[in-house]
């Protein structure tokens, strides 16, 4: 690739970056997961700063409320796959660099396939159970892996498991040693994000990807830095690492584990039913649909009659529910999780009680 070209002289131009840096870019090879909300941005400046290999995974289709954040897409391309999608716009914007697309989702059964071929990796996901299993498979392969999250305002941005002078830095499970009980998160899909910090959150990522990439600076190690847009404000707190990781240890292990129930609650176990189980409950009078998440969240649901009761509330409330078959859900299956075993502990055997098991997302069609 041809460091020569006036593409990158404002970069080539930086003290301490020159072409000696650019070299370092163009023969870098960076595995972005996930193109959506803050796989857009990375992928976006990455590949107008000349990584050389850019490689992207993902299985979904665009859908027209991405189109607020993910700035590599368009009306037009609604219904059509990201990877494929990004891949096109990104060599539209540099035909010199290098773009492979991954058009399925990243597993513990292929991700130690992909991660090796890779020299840094980049998370872009929104859920607990893909940010587990990409750190430990970055972990167990000794990758570096560049980590941003958004909710509603405010975003996150860190660098895990990079070798400094020989030194492990920390990595997510430092951090976070064990996955949050589903009741006490939601994600973008069910809070809502602000289109711009995405953006914002995206940006700093693919900085310290070229950081990283080039050598130059300090990547944001062995801390998480905190961002809120509603104020302007930012602050950073230090992690230790852990003497003993909670993580797989060796790939045997990894390629054993179910990140999705690692992340679920256990105890939900016979309590959940699919959408096939549901339609055949609705065709009895006896059974009430419950909506345990928040007023206003979308998708709208109309398929069946339902009542909104938000999960915060079902405790209190449960005494309302008059109906001998209830079912509960939400957009993923976790908050509905979390409100069946509630209902259990109150009404014990004298209600049936379920939880949709992957929510309207991948239960239902609104």
């Amino acid at each position: 690739m041809n460091t020569n070209s006036n593409r990158y002289n404002r970069q080539i131009l930086l003290k301490g970056f020159g072409r000696e840096g650019q070299k370092k870019l163009l023969s870098s090879k960076v595995l972005v997961i996930g193109a959506g909300g803050l796989g857009c941005p990375v992928l976006q400046i990455l590949a107008a700063s000349g990584i050389g290999h850019l490689g992207i995974v993902d299985d979904d289709r665009i859908s027209p409320d991405n189109l607020t954040r993910q700035i590599l897409f368009k009306p037009s391309d609604i219904g059509k796959l990201k990877v494929e999608t990004a891949a096109r716009a990104l060599k539209d914007l540099n035909s010199e660099i290098h773009i492979q697309a991954y058009p399925f989702r990243l597993t513990n059964k292929n991700a130690l396939d992909l991660f090796p071929d890779y020299d840094i990796i980049v998370d872009g996901t929104d859920n607990f159970e893909s940010r587990y299993m990409i750190n430990d498979a970055a972990v167990l392969v000794h990758k570096p892996l560049v980590y941003g999250a958004i909710s509603e305002f405010e975003g996150q941005l860190s660098v895990w498991n990079y070798q400094d002078e020989g030194i492990r830095t920390t990595q997510y499970r430092d951090a976070f040693p064990n996955p949050p009980s589903p009741s006490s998160f939601q994600n973008c899909n069910e809070l809502g994000v602000l289109g711009v910090l995405t953006g914002i959150i995206g940006n700093l990522m693919a900085s310290e990807v070229v950081k990283l990439a080039s050598g130059i600076g300090k990547p944001c190690t062995n801390r998480i830095w905190m961002y809120n847009s509603l104020n302007h404000t930012s602050y950073d707190f230090r992690i230790h690492p852990r003497e003993i990781p909670t993580g797989p240890k060796n790939q045997k292990e990894f390629l054993e584990m179910d990140y999705v129930k690692y992340c679920s609650i256990p105890e939900n176990q016979g309590l959940q039913i699919n959408s096939y189980e549901l339609e055949s409950l609705m065709n009895q009078n006896d059974t009430l649909l419950i909506d345990v998440r928040e007023p206003g969240e979308l998708p709208v649901f109309t398929k069946w009659d339902s009542i909104s009761l938000p999960l915060a509330q079902v405790r209190e409330k449960a005494v309302q529910l008059n109906k001998n078959i209830l079912v509960t859900f939400c957009y993923s299956g976790k908050r509905s999780d979390q409100a069946a075993l509630w209902l259990k502990e109150i009404f014990g055997d004298s209600k049936t009680i379920y939880s949709l098991k992957g929510g309207i997302k991948d239960g239902l069609s609104a």
